[in-house]
């Protein structure tokens, strides 16, 4: 426990620290996590900035907007068409550094009209392990990453989350609608939606970990092991609805649900 405190201690005096800052903010556990304790640090003295576009899931940014609103800090959403960055659409295999580094120049832009020369994220620990493009963004464009540097794990965030009693403790990833569809299958607005309706039939059976595969006509479902009996048992509507949606075919992947998926097919090819 005494470490953990000490983690907790260690964050607080980075943020002192650093002083006036805007938070890259997406409603998500890490950077709500961090946005409160730096509320805490540095009261008046803290922005979020939240970006929307496209590949954002519908909801989501209002969900951030009223998550920050709540702890007092001052908000702003920066609008962003993935159309405009080049080579996005595209979706080759450096399409999540082109959204990352384009999102983190919007809110690097916004910060700075407000008057905040430091922008972090809610990185933590665990991510630098991770083989992320969205690393490389934040390395080159200057961006800090307190939880990193107090050596704050995924599962210290939620631990330390659930003690303040912040609603996003447990609350599963949902990384872009844009990680849904393979590789070098250019992106178009049609299938963003196919995915999120798509995502929300599962999620309406009671299932929250989730995602829906987008391979042209098929549906490829993955869903925890033990959630797949509930998929199952709701079959037919399930199908009927994903039909609707314009798929031909509904697959559920027995793997499973699992993290990064898409990119099993391009190790192979490799």
């Amino acid at each position: 426990m005494n470490s953990e405190v000490g983690e907790l201690d260690d964050l607080r005096a980075i943020l002192r620290r650093m002083g006036r800052a805007a938070v890259a903010y997406s409603g998500g556990a890490d950077s709500t996590f961090l946005l409160r304790i730096a509320q805490e640090e540095l009261p008046g003295e803290v922005l979020a900035v939240i970006v929307d576009c496209q590949v954002m899931p519908t909801g989501m940014v209002g969900e951030a907007v009223e998550n920050a609103r709540q702890m007092g800090v001052d908000t702003v959403v920066a609008r962003m068409d993935i159309r405009a960055i080049p080579g996005l659409t595209e979706n080759g295999k450096d399409r999540c550094y082109l959204c990352k580094r384009a999102i983190l120049q919007n809110i690097i832009s916004v910060a700075r009209t407000r008057g905040f020369d430091i922008v972090m994220d809610g990185s933590h620990s665990g991510d630098r392990d991770d083989d992320r493009p969205g690393r490389r963004a934040l390395k080159e464009l200057g961006i800090r990453s307190p939880l990193t540097e107090a050596g704050f794990s995924k599962d210290d965030v939620r631990r330390f989350s659930e003690h303040l009693g912040l609603s996003t403790a447990r609350k599963p990833a949902n990384p872009c609608l844009a990680t849904r569809i393979p590789f070098n299958v250019p992106i178009t607005e049609e299938m963003l939606r196919q995915v999120e309706e798509a995502e929300k039939a599962v999620a309406d059976l009671g299932i929250e970990v989730l995602r829906v595969r987008h391979h042209g006509s098929v549906a490829r479902i993955e869903v925890l092991p033990l959630d797949m009996p509930k998929l199952l048992s709701s079959r037919e509507i399930l199908v009927s609805r994903l039909r609707e949606l314009g798929f031909t075919y509904v697959d559920l992947d027995l793997q499973g649900y699992r993290a990064g998926s898409m990119g099993e097919v391009l190790g192979r090819q490799s």
